[in-house]
């Protein structure tokens, strides 16, 4: 049966606890200060500590220093003085999540619902954890390069934890399967793990999405309609170019962060949830702050620990074991035995990949498709995309007295074409939002204009085992 110490200074909060964690299935230890703690920790180490935050003797985070690093132990940080600062310096240091006094014993529970009542849950993800690790597999990601290794360390560190994570990488570098990673190795694992685009979504539509609404709430909404956070409940949801979030949701995304409530729309009762966050984006975060695109209080509270994705560029000859799995795959699925040629991995290797794996997967599927014999050579499908393909835009010849609408439309269109049809690339450079870049060619097409199909790189793929 698990072990939960409660440490708090005031008797009658102690016996409150007591109770519920009794009637949840744990056995029961209370200290009214560090020192008795501590005395507890040696005598009976604790799979979960509920911790004031301001005790007589010292601040309930030193406790940290107190415990083995090899044992894994839930931390539960309690406070009748929440911020944003202390609630982000407790899951930087390792805390599973923090509740405010007065406390709301509905979120206990829910918390406490995410602890094993057995070693069972806890040794599966140990041992997944292990394995992982073998022939340069984590997860859904594959590389054995040192910045993967890297990488692999934090989410082994963060993934048990409640901690807002934070993804930032160019687009390609498979943030979505880190976030499906850190969910499988946490103890939300059983539990839905939603990933949602939210420079995807329409900007009318993205607070009904995120929330939900009820029958009625506007011209249209024939039904009630649970959002994203009703429907990760429990679980994880990814939050996928966050900078693309319209500036007033974001209001309402830092408040849930804070208080775990939402209102659907089209009605003043408040729902809780229970859902860790995990947010991405492929800009410079400070910098979308800088531009407007994104709040510094929102994003101070999802910087709880932030993760930096390395481009394939610099992942040395990760491009190599990538490649060999797709094709494995690739073979699986068709009943063939395609192989790799030596030319074909060193131009791989020389390759500047800006579109990171997911413009790779696309090339391999391309090769494979194109390979005349059961080896694939670099002469079938030539990579045109020279390292340098980052320089700036094509210029664009405009002459004296054409309307504002076409010069827009000259540079959209050849901008789109220098990225290769990539839209999300293009609309970076361009400086607007994917939306707005959909919506001008949507009016080209209807004006019978060409427009660039998409390119490599243009859709993420959603199961796909590399990263």
């Amino acid at each position: 049966m698990p072990h939960v110490l409660i440490v708090d200074d005031e008797p009658n909060t102690r016996e409150a606890l007591a109770e519920i964690v009794s009637a949840e299935g744990f056995t029961v230890a209370s200290a009214q200060d560090l020192r008795q703690a501590k005395i507890h920790i040696v005598r009976q180490s604790p799979d979960v500590i509920l911790a004031d935050l301001k005790l007589p003797d010292g601040s309930g985070m030193e406790l940290f220093e107190a415990l083995d690093p090899g044992v894994s132990v839930e931390f539960i940080l309690i406070t009748g003085h929440a911020s944003v600062e202390s609630a982000v310096d407790a899951l930087r240091l390792g805390a599973a999540d923090y509740l405010v006094k007065p406390i709301n014993m509905q979120r206990l529970k829910t918390i406490l619902d995410r602890i094993p009542r057995s070693g069972d849950l806890k040794a599966e993800i140990s041992s997944l954890r292990g394995e992982l690790r073998r022939i340069g597999r984590f997860g859904r990601m594959l590389g054995n390069s040192a910045p993967m290794q890297n990488l692999y360390d934090q989410i082994n560190k963060v993934a048990p934890t409640e901690a807002t994570v934070l993804l930032v990488g160019e687009s390609g570098t498979g943030k979505e399967l880190v976030a499906q990673t850190i969910h499988e190795l946490s103890l939300r694992r059983k539990h839905p793990f939603l990933p949602v685009n939210c420079g995807a979504i329409s900007p009318n539509l993205i607070e009904s999405e995120m929330f939900g609404h009820e029958k009625g709430a506007f011209t249209g909404a024939d039904r009630q309609h649970k959002g994203y956070f009703e429907r990760a409940h429990g679980g994880t949801l990814f939050l996928d170019e966050i900078t693309e979030m319209p500036i007033e949701l974001q209001v309402k995304l830092l408040r849930v962060l804070e208080t775990g409530m939402f209102m659907r729309i089209g009605v003043n009762r408040e729902i809780e949830t229970d859902v860790r966050i995990v947010a991405a984006t492929n800009r410079d975060p400070e910098k979308a702050v800088a531009d407007g695109r994104l709040r510094e209080d929102l994003y101070h509270r999802l910087n709880v620990f932030p993760l930096f994705l390395p481009p394939l560029r610099e992942r040395g000859r990760d491009v190599e074991l990538i490649a060999q799995s797709m094709l494995d795959q690739l073979n699986s699925d068709h009943r063939t035995e395609k192989t790799l040629s030596p030319a074909f991995m060193e131009g791989l290797i020389q390759h500047a990949w800006p579109g990171n794996v997911r413009e790779l997967k696309n090339y391999m599927q391309r090769a494979y498709i194109m390979a005349d014999d059961n080896v694939l050579h670099p002469s079938a499908v030539p990579l045109r995309m020279s390292p340098a393909r980052a320089a700036p835009a094509t210029s664009v010849s405009i002459t004296v007295g054409i309307s504002l609408a076409e010069a827009d439309k000259r540079l959209i269109l050849a901008t789109l074409e220098h990225c290769g049809g990539v839209k999300k690339r293009a609309a970076e450079i361009l400086g607007i939002s994917l939306k707005t870049l959909y919506n001008r060619l949507e009016e080209y097409a209807l004006d019978g204009d060409r427009v660039p199909e998409d390119g490599e790189v243009d859709a993420e793929p959603k199961t796909a085992p590399f990263a």
